[in-house]
């Protein structure tokens, strides 16, 4: 009996240690099931997505601890908090807790930074970089928040823009934090981007804007110049990793903007939307990228010299000299974050290289909208390949003409203990946990053919200059609109009544810079004016109660049909009008107040 008792046992103890061994190598027997439509999300095969959480807000950064708590950095500050905590109890991949902690500071946004380093959170706001300890088994850390970074470069005379906070770490002890550069391309006055401006050279806001510093990660009540100049020449950044593999600090550039608006005698619509480039940077102590004297230009290869410093869309100038991206990706893509991936449950293809999150542009009129994607870049011996669209299904539409067009706006990236993906999104707040449950020996080109032809998509694709132009789209609808609200006024024809209305056909202030035309049509106008050598002395009252695309589409009619065929206009820039708009009516409220 003793020996049969002891057969059967030995014969369990190898049932259980092959159970054991099944579950160790196969993920799926450990991992939660994934939802049908996997939340929406367009995947390559293998790859199975759950959301953990819905709705939550306008979420950024992210980071996941070892026990697989969620730590999500909010944008806009919260009474209860602008951080919320996510706990999984029964491992169903849903978020069971939902708890918000950190502090509360109305004038704070554009917030960012979110990671776990040696035991302690680390979060960032518009202005600080703040910790607090994690205590292994409690959801909210505990005690209150170190602050370990100040900017201080609020009060800067050259402006205050592009503050965005990202942190990383090396394996040293420092910590990397960038400070953008105040404006767009360092003139004089950078709110008003005057069309033709040229930048100021040397540009002073490099000594302390348009690149990386580097910190003590431990030490509390830093301020910038308690750190050093890591890197210099990148405009902006949002997203940014140390990559463990190679003991070295990557980043993405944001490129500038305007390049048509402000140089349409150089660049087409077309140029302006495509370019300058997104550029994925390897950082290096030392390293200069050449803001504002360059930007990158994937589509010839090379570094070119910007308009405002003698550009003319050809000369390279030493643009050779300056660091040089390792991938330029198309213009105004807005990389917002970025991820070395270093788990073992995704395929051998997949480790060491780099997640990132593209935001999405906002100013690629008249093109279609742009980016809106998650991409991997994979990494050989230290050599980045080709990128590849890893996650798509974000935009819920196949062509965006407005930013507000897209469904959700991929944000953030982190790794689970388990080596899951976490992804955030900035518009509604939805988490997704992206999980491998395929055929990992067998991963390759045939899992990846569905999402290469993702790349043809109109939110990803190159656009054809003639074909994908939608001015004829928006001047179509804009003539509808013109003739319903203004034409009364202003005539079919432009030419007003001869009286009491002006005309707006070959009047400077159709063909002029589209700033004050929008101001026009937002905040109104009292004369007396004078147009096209004749005075008028009347009241045009604001047109602010209809959208923001609404008052596009009439803008870009009348400059294409009375202001000789002039530059379209972008939504984006009269939902900037009416933010100035507006905080120029309540700062003058507040002064009449306090009078």
């Amino acid at each position: 009996m003793a020996v049969l008792f002891h057969s059967k046992l030995k014969l369990y103890l190898i049932l259980i240690a092959g159970i054991l061994i099944q579950c160790s190598e196969n993920k799926e027997i450990l991992l939660p099931p994934s939802d049908s439509d996997n939340g929406g999300l367009i995947l390559p095969e293998g790859f199975e997505a759950v959301v953990v959480v819905d709705s939550i807000g306008s979420s950024r950064h992210l980071a996941v601890n070892d026990n697989g708590d969620i730590y999500v950095k909010m944008r806009r500050a919260h009474e209860d908090g602008e951080n919320i905590a996510l706990r999984d109890l029964d491992n169903d991949g849903k978020a069971d807790i939902i708890e918000r902690f950190g502090v509360y500071n109305p004038r704070e946004y554009y917030s960012n930074g979110m990671r776990i380093y040696n035991g302690y959170l680390y979060f960032s706001t518009s202005d600080k970089v703040m910790r607090q300890k994690l205590t292994p088994g409690k959801l909210i850390p505990e005690g209150k928040a170190e602050v370990i970074l100040t900017d201080d470069y609020r009060n800067s005379k050259y402006g205050y823009s592009h503050i965005a906070k990202p942190i990383t770490f090396d394996q040293e002890g420092h910590m990397y934090i960038p400070f953008g550069s105040p404006g767009d391309i360092c003139q004089p006055d950078e709110f008003d981007r005057m069309p033709g401006a040229k930048g100021m050279d040397p540009c002073p806001e490099l000594e302390w804007h348009g690149g990386i510093w580097q910190f003590d990660a431990n030490k509390p009540g830093q301020l910038q110049k308690d750190g050093r100049r890591y890197a210099t020449g990148i405009r902006s950044i949002v997203g940014m990793d140390w990559n463990h593999a190679d003991n070295t600090l990557y980043a993405l550039q944001h490129g500038r903007d305007n390049m048509n608006r402000n140089w349409p005698d150089i660049y087409s619509p077309w140029q302006s939307a495509m370019l300058p480039s997104e550029e994925f940077l390897k950082v290096e102590e030392g390293t200069d990228a050449g803001w504002p004297y360059y930007y990158y230009d994937q589509m010839l290869g090379k570094k070119l010299l910007n308009p405002e410093y003698g550009g003319d869309g050809v000369k390279e100038g030493n643009g050779a000299d300056f660091a040089q991206p390792i991938i330029g990706f198309p213009g105004h893509w807005a990389p917002n974050d970025l991820h070395f991936y270093q788990g073992d449950q995704f395929p051998e293809r997949y480790k060491n290289g780099a997640f990132i999150a593209f935001h999405g542009s906002t100013i690629r009129a008249p093109f279609s909208q742009s980016g809106y994607f998650i991409a991997f870049v994979p990494f050989k011996n230290g050599v980045a390949g080709e990128w590849e669209v890893f996650a798509d299904g974000f935009t819920q539409v196949e062509s965006i003409i407005n930013t507000d067009d897209a469904g959700y706006r991929p944000m953030g990236i982190a790794m689970g203990p388990d080596g899951s993906l976490y992804l955030s999104e900035s518009e509604k707040g939805k988490i997704w946990r992206v999980m491998y449950k395929g055929d990992k020996k067998n991963f390759g080109s045939h899992q990846l053919a569905k999402m290469e032809e993702r790349k043809k998509m109109p939110h990803i694709k190159t656009p054809d200059e003639t074909k994908d132009n939608l001015t004829p789209a928006r001047v179509e609808a804009g003539a509808i609109l013109y003739n319903k609200y203004c034409g009364a006024c202003h005539m079919a024809n432009g030419k007003g009544d001869g009286s009491r209305f002006p005309p707006i056909a070959g009047s400077d202030w159709v063909k002029g810079d589209q700033k004050r035309l929008i101001d026009v049509v937002l905040g109104g106008l009292k004369g007396p004016i004078e147009i096209n050598g004749k005075p008028y002395d009347g009241v045009m009252p604001p047109v602010d109660y209809l959208e923001d695309e609404q008052i596009a589409q009439i803008l870009t009619y009348v400059r294409k049909e009375f202001g000789d065929n002039s530059p379209p206009v972008n939504s984006y820039y009269v939902k900037v009008g009416r933010y100035y708009l507006k905080k120029e009516n309540r700062d003058k409220k507040q002064e009449e107040e306090t009078e």
